[in-house]
């Protein structure tokens, strides 16, 4: 299951290296991997994709290939020394910003200080002055909007921080804000959700690199998911539907996962709840904040969307499967939940090694 990005309309999805062509891959000269900070970061927005580069890197030396190929990383801010992330803890800067080296890749980290960053005129007329230069340029977090901020941008499609994204829509009109994805490519230029979406984009761009054999090693060295359950979207319903507090419904809900293609009426959950129907469905609403009827249909479009981007069953056999019992009434969960039909949602984010070999 390769990670996938969502890239801009009418832009071509690159196709993961396959193992096979990992030599290939392998005879790039070094790649040097850069990230910016500055005063009030968020610690795991560097740390996180520099720990992915760099055990790449150590991964690629154990199997024995060229030192002088792998990954190399480096922090810099606007001076060289320490510098005070959001959480007290310091960094050290090798550089400032300012340098003129050779780099692969340069990322902006994000964090609490990223809004004095965003205005800072000698950063943001050294990331113009870099971004034609370096073969990548990216964003974790709320580095989103020094990027914006830096006009490179503009016409473009670009992701934050859930958090965030309507204040980065209606300071920067000229962007194309995309509320959904963990991660996702325009061009060049790569932007990722919050914190942790640095690290998977980071993974893609080792897969991009030098295949999914290898980022799956380092994903598991790192006890990460080469691709995280319920997809691209940052608001998955794993991460969306909180736990209720009592103990029968938090087994309810996991039973509910694993029996979407059952009855799921309101008196099949009470019956096993051991409520009456209208007493489990005030409690139900009252601890989870929503109908029980909502709940099953969310859990379900999050199946189904696995299922549109990992597999590749027919429509209507993902919504029998997933117990919308007919391709319609998927369709209408669908644009009711992420705005979109099961087909439209299937091109976007079917991942381009599966999409080359259906």
């Amino acid at each position: 299951m390769a990670p996938v990005w969502r890239e801009a309309d009418g832009m071509a999805r690159r196709s993961a290296p396959h193992l096979n062509a990992l030599s290939t891959n392998l005879r790039a000269p070094r790649r040097h991997i850069v990230v910016v900070g500055f005063p009030d970061v968020q610690v795991l927005d560097v740390t996180g994709p520099l720990e992915v580069f760099g055990r790449t890197a150590r991964w690629l030396v154990e199997q024995g290939h060229r030192p002088d190929l792998a990954y190399t990383v480096e922090l810099v801010a606007a001076t060289p020394g320490p510098l005070q992330t959001s959480s007290g803890l310091r960094l050290v800067a090798d550089r400032g910003f300012r340098l003129r080296g050779d780099i692969d890749t340069l990322l902006v980290a994000g964090g609490r200080g990223a809004r004095a960053a965003a205005q800072d005129r000698a950063l943001l007329a050294w990331l113009t002055r870099m971004a034609p230069r370096v073969r990548r340029l990216g964003s974790v977090c709320t580095g989103t909007f020094i990027l914006a901020a830096a006009g490179l941008l503009d016409g473009r499609r670009a992701t934050t921080h859930w958090a965030y994204c309507d204040g980065l829509a209606k300071l920067h009109p000229r962007i194309r804000v995309e509320p959904d994805p963990i991660f996702m490519r325009d061009g060049a230029i790569y932007t990722s959700a919050g914190v942790t979406a640095g690290m998977d984009l980071a993974l893609a761009l080792v897969e991009e690199d030098v295949g999914r054999h290898v980022a799956l090693q380092v994903a598991r060295q790192l006890v990460l998911f080469l691709r995280r359950p319920g997809g691209q979207s940052q608001f998955s319903s794993q991460l969306a539907v909180q736990t209720a507090d009592r103990e029968p419904l938090r087994e309810l809900q996991q039973w509910i996962a694993d029996h979407l293609s059952t009855d799921l009426s309101v008196a099949t959950l009470a019956d096993r709840a051991a409520m009456s129907p209208r007493h489990f469905a005030r409690v139900f609403a009252s601890e989870l904040g929503m109908t029980p009827a909502r709940f099953v249909e969310l859990q379900r479009v999050e199946a189904a969307r696995r299922r549109l981007e990992e597999s590749t069953d027919g429509v209507d056999a993902v919504a029998t499967t997933c117990g919308f019992g007919c391709a319609e009434g998927m369709r209408r969960a669908f644009l009711r939940t992420v705005r979109v039909s099961p087909s439209d949602y299937r091109s976007r984010f079917r991942s381009s090694l599966q999409r080359k070999g259906a």
